[in-house]
């Protein structure tokens, strides 16, 4: 009887001792992301004025993730106010009145997939070095892009050359112009010379 006793006691024990830890596993546990190393890549590496920047993203959590630029280097150069001639003197240039596209962002968000994962395109409005941050949490990376100059338009390719007109370009027009209706003008006075001399019978035996 006595020994009843202890085994009903012993299974009683045990069963009060199971019960905080039934109750624990019940209690829902945060989920666990597994470390991971966020990178940033932006392609081309090196583009011209006009072009376009491909970014993407990997190692992010789901949701947004912030995006910073920080610009360096020489901004666009100012359109030149004039041009030598061989000869040494200057030609003025007349500004072009255009507007301005709006400047491209320093700062914006995107918004990363379920996989932590984004893809955009950044078209840069100046020049010099790009250096683009995105930032979520503890989660950061940076990567950097290159814009140079726009290339300039060659004279007499097809489909370039806004080109400001200068006088030399109307020169040799003007000229060749003056020069023939000059050789007319001589024509003409030739012609009544002979008709004249023809009327009043002049050389004629």
């Amino acid at each position: 009887m006595r020994l009843s006793r202890i085994i009903m006691a012993f299974t009683v024990g045990l069963a009060v001792a199971a019960v905080p830890t039934a109750a624990g596993a019940a209690q829902p546990q945060p989920p666990v992301y597994p470390p991971t190393n966020p990178t940033l890549t932006v392609s081309p590496p090196t583009i011209r004025l006009g072009g376009t920047f491909t970014i993407r993203g990997e190692g992010f959590l789901a949701g947004a993730v912030q995006i910073n630029v920080a610009i360096s280097g020489n901004p666009n150069a100012a359109p030149a106010q004039g041009s030598v001639r061989s000869d040494g003197s200057t030609v003025a240039m007349t500004a072009v009145a255009y507007q301005q596209p709006q400047p491209a962002p320093t700062a914006f968000a995107v918004t990363a997939d379920d996989d932590g994962e984004f893809t955009i395109t950044y078209k840069p409005t100046r020049t010099g070095r790009h250096t683009f941050t995105a930032t979520q949490a503890d989660r950061v990376d940076s990567a950097t892009g290159i814009v140079l100059p726009a290339r300039p338009d060659r004279p007499g390719r097809p489909g370039g050359g806004n080109l400001p007109v200068t006088g030399d370009s109307l020169g040799t027009p003007l000229k060749l112009g003056g020069g023939l209706a000059g050789a007319g003008a001589v024509l003409v006075l030739l012609s009544l010379a002979w008709r004249r001399r023809g009327r009043f019978g002049i050389g004629s035996r």
